[in-house]
């Protein structure tokens, strides 16, 4: 499913029209995106939780030469599923 996949579904679910519906996803990846960035945890209970997180620095390899190289560390954005949602996809497997 992509970002039009989804705008169809939630317009056909409510009686909001394609262009409201779309705005209104826009605007919600933009304070997520935005909120990670600043250093914050959002929460949406039973979905799950962006944050951001940091990668420490390591050693590496260059697959292509076997040298080895270093990595620096970084932050990086993370999402983690909230039970509600592991639960209906396990669900979905049974």
């Amino acid at each position: 499913m992509n970002k039009a996949d989804l705008v169809n579904i939630v317009a056909a679910r409510t009686e909001l029209t394609k262009t409201e519906v779309s705005l209104v996803v826009d605007s919600l990846i933009e304070t997520i995106v935005d909120s990670v960035v600043d250093g914050k945890k959002v929460s949406i209970l039973g979905f799950g939780s962006f944050e951001p997180r940091e990668r420490s620095a390591r050693q590496g390899l260059n697959p292509k030469t076997g040298e080895k190289i270093k990595i620096d560390a970084k932050t990086v954005p993370a999402f983690t599923a909230g039970k509600l949602f592991k639960d209906k996809v396990q669900a979905s497997k049974d």
